[in-house]
C-alpha cells in the first residue's frame, strides 16, 4: 500500500514469516485466540483479556490490531506482526517504540496459540523482531517483562541474552503478582543467520526515522 508501507514490511527466518496482517490474517489470528493461548488457571498478561469467552477473545484480538493501526505515530508506535509457520498464522509478535528517535529503545510482547507451544517458535519470532530492532532500526536497547510464573517467556528471554532489570508488583486479578523486567543491550545481541528484513526503508518515516 503506497500510503501505508508498513503493510509491505516483513521479516523472514529459517521457519517463519512475520508480516503486518491482512484482514484474512487477522481472522485466522482471532481463531488462534479463540482456540486458546495458555492453560486454564494461568494468566500471562497484564490485562486479562484472554480470560474471556472464545468469541470475545476473537473480537478483542481484531480490535487490538485495529487500534494499533489507527494510533500509530512517529512518536509512539506499535508494529504488531502475525507469525506464519508452515502456512498457518500461529500467533503475534509486537515491537513497540516511544520517542524511539531519541531513546533508541524498544519493547516486545507476543502470544502464541497454545497448540503451537513447545516447537521453539516463541524464540524464533522474538529473535526476528530483535533483528528488526537492532539490525534494521539501530536500537540501543530492547526491553521485555513477564510474570515470574510465566516460565516459557522467561526461558526465551534468558536464552536470548537479556539481563535482569528489576521487578514490578502488579494487581493481577485481585492478587499481588511480580513481573521481572529484562534489558538487552545492543552489544549483548547476537545476530543469527537466516533472518532477513523486507521493504523496511519506506517505513522509516512512519517510525520517526529518516525522511
Amino acid at each position: 500500500m503506497r500510503n501505508w508501507p508498513l503493510f509491505d514490511l516483513s521479516i523472514t527466518t529459517p521457519r517463519l514469516e512475520l508480516r503486518l496482517p491482512s484482514l484474512d490474517d487477522l481472522d485466522e489470528l482471532a481463531d488462534r485466540a479463540a482456540e486458546g493461548i495458555h492453560d486454564a488457571g494461568t494468566m500471562p498478561f497484564m490485562f486479562p483479556w484472554s480470560d474471556a469467552e472464545p468469541a470475545e477473545r476473537a473480537r478483542s484480538t481484531l480490535q487490538y490490531h485495529f487500534r494499533a493501526w489507527g494510533s500509530l505515530t512517529p512518536e509512539k508506535w506499535s508494529i504488531d506482526f502475525v507469525v506464519v509457520y508452515d502456512g498457518q498464522v500461529v500467533g503475534t509478535q509486537g515491537l513497540v517504540g516511544t520517542s524511539f528517535a531519541v531513546t533508541r529503545q524498544v519493547n516486545t510482547g507476543s502470544w502464541l496459540g497454545r497448540r503451537f507451544h513447545g516447537k521453539g517458535i516463541g524464540t524464533e519470532m522474538r529473535r526476528a523482531v530483535l533483528h528488526l530492532a537492532f539490525a534494521g532500526l539501530g536500537a540501543h536497547h530492547a526491553t521485555t517483562e513477564a510474570f515470574e510464573d510465566n516460565h516459557a517467556s522467561l526461558a526465551v528471554t534468558r536464552k536470548l541474552g537479556y539481563r535482569e532489570d528489576g521487578i514490578t508488583l502488579h494487581d493481577r486479578q485481585g492478587k499481588p503478582a511480580v513481573t521481572r523486567r529484562f534489558r538487552l543491550a545492543r552489544e549483548d545481541w547476537q545476530e543469527s543467520p537466516g533472518y532477513e528484513l523486507h521493504n523496511l526503508p519506506a517505513c522509516l518515516p512512519l517510525l520517526g526515522l529518516g525522511g
